[in-house]
């Protein structure tokens, strides 16, 4: 009898790599681990690529070793989740359907389908109308059809916990363990996954940053409130930080003593988007570039209420995203342009491309 296959791992292990330009803007050493280089543009292929897999495998046991079984995946999701679900199941050789809000834009709808998305539907003005359409009205009909959550589910929570274990393996001599790691905060699934991954390490006492912006801050409202508070609306730019409410296991996470919550504007999150890609050349959503506008005027230190030496190197976990183009971050600057003005010079090549 031959041996069962060994499916291919939807997401592949990213770089971790020193910016120049960041480091000598925080003062120290900033290695960015390079999530957006992952198989869908963002560090949703380790999630949702894992949740895949786990499924798959439940499917094949229950069906006596058929590795062949029938599956056809379903997400429910307007941006980079659905993009990592639909690679992922191609990578497994599997159909996936993707339901988006009728607010989706053409840009993500086209990489849904150029990705190989069996189909892409619009339904509903939000994510959960579209949500409850897709559990209620098509997954419950089909036999063979698994729903894909986009954030929330202890596999997803598993599969991101690889991104602190490859840091862990990848962090330059001398700088171990990191002074902090910087990561933004959604739904909670990339958070959680980097806590278990850390505490897994032994670097549990490492400080996580957890990044949000305003108007999309559920997590910094329900550790004010000390419980989950479930926001009314997303008015924040940064749309793939768009969850109302945390998820439960983010909400515990984020009150351990080695996390801070931090939040930051639309402004922020804009110019470290461009900046990123006048320094590094690297595209990325604002949901990214938060991460990234922490290295400046400072803010680096003041969250982390002590002096960073330039020897400490602090990770920025490059998340990425793929609801980015070059028209949309020349709209950020003219949008936002007015905050570098408040920012310290630096000899950067950023600091030359500013908008004035």
């Amino acid at each position: 009898m031959p041996a069962a296959k060994t499916p291919t791992l939807p997401w592949r292990e990213t770089p971790l790599l020193e910016s120049s330009a960041l480091s000598r803007a925080a003062g120290c050493r900033v290695l960015l681990k390079l999530e957006n280089l992952q198989p869908s543009g963002s560090f949703k292929s380790r999630g949702v690529g894992n949740y895949l897999l786990s499924q798959l495998a439940k499917a094949v046991q229950a069906s006596g070793g058929d590795q062949d079984v029938p599956l056809h995946f379903y997400a429910s999701s307007g941006g980079n989740a659905g993009l990592a679900a639909v690679h992922a199941a191609r990578s497994l050789n599997r159909p996936c359907t993707v339901v988006v809000p009728l607010s989706t834009k053409p840009l993500m709808i086209a990489k849904l389908r150029t990705a190989g998305a069996a189909d892409v539907v619009q339904v509903g003005a939000s994510w959960k109308e579209c949500d409850h359409h897709l559990r209620t009205e098509i997954v419950a009909k089909d036999p063979t059809g698994v729903y894909v959550p986009p954030f929330d589910h202890e596999d997803i929570w598993e599969g991101n916990s690889t991104l602190a274990t490859e840091i862990y393996q990848q962090m330059p001599h001398g700088t171990r363990p990191p002074a902090a790691v910087v990561c933004s905060v959604g739904g909670g699934g990339l958070f959680s996954g980097v806590q278990i991954g850390l505490e897994r390490v032994g670097w549990q006492d490492v400080p996580v940053l957890a990044l949000e912006t305003e108007g999309a801050a559920s997590l910094a409202a329900s550790l004010k409130a000390n419980q989950l508070v479930t926001l009314p609306a997303i008015t924040s730019q940064a749309t793939s930080l768009g969850a109302t409410r945390v998820a439960a296991r983010a909400f515990e996470e984020a009150k351990k003593p080695n996390v801070r919550s931090v939040v930051l504007s639309d402004a922020e999150a804009a110019m470290g988007c461009w900046r990123l890609a006048d320094d590094e050349r690297m595209l990325v959503e604002m949901a990214c570039g938060i991460n990234v506008a922490l290295c400046y005027d400072g803010k680096l230190e003041a969250v982390l209420g002590r002096k960073i030496e330039q020897h400490e190197a602090v990770v920025i976990v490059l998340c990425g995203g793929s609801n980015v183009t070059l028209e949309m971050l020349n709209t950020w600057r003219q949008e936002f342009g007015a905050i570098e003005k408040v920012l310290p010079s630096k000899d950067v090549p950023s600091t030359q491309t500013a908008p004035t």
